[in-house]
C-alpha cells in the first residue's frame, strides 16, 4: 500500500487530499511512504495496549482524570439522599477507575454474584448517551466481549472494558476525561458465561489473532489506522500469551501495528515494533523502511541513514528509500549549516 511520505520534521503533506483513497487497494505490507504528524511522542509499549495517543494528550488525560474524580466525589452529598432511596445502590462517591485512565466508572447500582463478562460472552446491554459516531445505537442491544466491529472504535474499546468490569444488573455511568457531554449510561442485564484467554487452546489463540489480523488489514485499506492498530494489538497480546518463539505471524504484526504508527505520529512506538522484528528476522527490508522513517523523525538522522542505506543495498531500486533517504541527506545538511553558523556568531 503506497501512503503519501512523511517529513522527517515530522510536517504534513496536504498536497494530495485524494492520495490515500487512491492507494489503499494495495497490499499493506508493500515497502511505503507515511505521513508523520508533527510533535507526538507515544505514551505506552505494546504490552500495554495500542493506544494511539500522544504522551502530552496523556498527560493531561490523567489531570483531566484527577479533576474528574474530584468532582464526582465531590457531588456525593448533593446526590446522596436521591441515590440512597434507589433499592441495591450504591453512594455516588463509589468509583471505579480504569487501570490505563481511559475512563472512571461511577456505578450507580451495583450488580450481583461475582463473575463479570469474558472473552465470548454475550452481553445484553442498554445503552444511553453515547455520541453520535459510537457505532453503538441506543436503547438495548447485544454485544459479544472480544468479537464484532463494535470494538474498532474507541467508544467500542472503552465499553468492552467497562462491561469486564461490570456484574449482571449493574447500572453505572461513564465519565471520560475531555469529554464535555453528559456522562454516558451503561447497564449490564445479563450476560452469557465466557473465557479468560489463559483458558483457550493455542489453536484458538491463533484463529482469533487471525481475524484480528484480517479484521485490521480491512481498517488499514479503508483509511482507519487508528482501528487497524487496535485490531494488529489484540492479535499481539494474543499470540504473547503462546511460548517463545511463538508462530511467524508475530512479525507481521509487528511490522503492520509500526506502519499503523508511523500515520498515527508515534514513531517511538514504531521503531519498537521494528526492533522486534528485526530481531527474528535482520533483513526484514519493510521494518528496516519503516524504522528509518520513524528515526528521521525523532531526529536521529545517522540511525536512519544507516537503516534507509542498508534497504537500498539490497533494493537498490526501491524509490521510496531514496526519497526518504534524500530528505535525510537534506536535513543533515541544515543541521550542520546551523551549527557551523552558531559556531561562528560565537567567535565574532
Amino acid at each position: 500500500m503506497e501512503i503519501p511520505a512523511v517529513s522527517p520534521l515530522g510536517v504534513k503533506d496536504i498536497s494530495q487530499p485524494q492520495q490515500w483513497e487512491k492507494n489503499s487497494q494495495e497490499n499493506l505490507d508493500s515497502t511505503t511512504h507515511y505521513r508523520q504528524q508533527p510533535g507526538d511522542p507515544p505514551t505506552e509499549t505494546l504490552e500495554q495496549g495500542v493506544s494511539p495517543e500522544p504522551a502530552n494528550r496523556s498527560l493531561k488525560n490523567l489531570h483531566e482524570t484527577e479533576n474528574l474524580v474530584a468532582g464526582l466525589e465531590g457531588d456525593a452529598d448533593k446526590s446522596h439522599e436521591s441515590i440512597c432511596e434507589m433499592p441495591g445502590s450504591l453512594q455516588a462517591s463509589d468509583l471505579w477507575y480504569c487501570p490505563d485512565g481511559s475512563f472512571v466508572k461511577k456505578i450507580i447500582i451495583r450488580g450481583h454474584g461475582l463473575d463479570k463478562p469474558k472473552l465470548g460472552s454475550r452481553c445484553r446491554v442498554l445503552a444511553f448517551g453515547f455520541p453520535f459516531g459510537s457505532e453503538l445505537r441506543e436503547g438495548w442491544t447485544e454485544l459479544t466481549v472480544g468479537v464484532g466491529p463494535w470494538r474498532d472504535e474507541t467508544w467500542g474499546e472503552l465499553i468492552e472494558k467497562c462491561l469486564e468490569s461490570m456484574c449482571q444488573g449493574e447500572e453505572a455511568e461513564l465519565q471520560l476525561p475531555g469529554h464535555s457531554g453528559p456522562p454516558v449510561r451503561l447497564t449490564l442485564d445479563s450476560f452469557t458465561q465466557g473465557r479468560d484467554s489463559w483458558e483457550l487452546e493455542t489453536s484458538e489463540k491463533e484463529a482469533l489473532a487471525r481475524e484480528e489480523r484480517a479484521r485490521g488489514t480491512e481498517l488499514f485499506r479503508a483509511g482507519n489506522p487508528e482501528g487497524a492498530a487496535r485490531c494488529y494489538g489484540r492479535a499481539l497480546r494474543l499470540l504473547l500469551t503462546l511460548p517463545p518463539p511463538g508462530p511467524p505471524e508475530r512479525i507481521d504484526l509487528h511490522a503492520n501495528l509500526a506502519a499503523c504508527q508511523l500515520l498515527l505520529g508515534q514513531p517511538q512506538l514504531a521503531a519498537q515494533n521494528c526492533d522486534r522484528v528485526l530481531e527474528r528476522e535482520p533483513g526484514h527490508l519493510k521494518a528496516l523502511y519503516r524504522r528509518g522513517v520513524a528515526q528521521a523523525a525523532l531526529g536521529n538522522l545517522e540511525k536512519a541513514t544507516a537503516d534507509l542505506k542498508r534497504v537500498l543495498a539490497v533494493d537498490p531500486k526501491n524509490r521510496a528509500a531514496q526519497e526518504e533517504l534524500g530528505k535525510v541527506v537534506i536535513e543533515g545538511k541544515k543541521q550542520d549549516a546551523g551549527l557551523a553558523q552558531g559556531l561562528r556568531k560565537m567567535f565574532d
